[in-house]
């Protein structure tokens, strides 16, 4: 696994610690996971599209899934340890094609600098078991005028 550099800056509000991330692996310090599990054992355990999102940074397709439209009251979840990351409170439509939210749950989140692809955006991973869930952006609506555009097969919805 290639090095990553730990910024450690904790976020009030329980946003996030921020890393430095670099494309196809997870971060550095990932044995402080709550859940971990040997490549082989995520491997059986996700279905392949989740293992390439949650576990290689891979992204699906836009308009692929289910819960980019899906508005119910509930919680959306790490759909690789069923931790609890986002609200039905902060969803909206993007437009986008996979689900957003304009805020996650307190301390659900991990952020990091992603410069694969020629691009310089901010990844998200899972608190828990360090899952790539999606990327933030700058472009969302208030309060906080962040989109947090999340890979649907890396969430789970747990109805209310």
């Amino acid at each position: 696994m290639q090095r990553r550099n730990f910024i450690g800056l904790l976020l009030m509000g329980g946003a996030s610690v921020t890393v430095s991330v670099m494309a196809g692996n997870l971060p550095a310090f990932a044995a402080t996971y709550r859940v971990t599990k040997s490549d082989a054992e995520w491997k059986t355990a996700l279905s392949p599209a989740a293992y390439d999102v949650l576990r290689h940074q891979g992204t699906e397709m836009p308009f692929s899934s289910p819960l980019d439209m899906n508005y119910k009251k509930g919680t959306y979840l790490c759909a690789g340890c069923n931790q609890a990351a986002y609200s039905s409170d902060t969803k909206y439509d993007s437009h986008t094609g996979w689900p957003s939210f304009w805020k996650p749950l307190s301390n659900a989140v991990l952020t990091g600098d992603d410069r694969s692809l020629d691009m310089e955006r901010t990844e998200v991973h899972c608190v828990s078991c360090g899952g790539h869930l999606g990327h933030v952006f700058n472009d969302g609506p208030k309060p906080t005028g962040l989109r947090y555009c999340m890979n649907g097969v890396a969430l789970r919805f747990q109805a209310a």
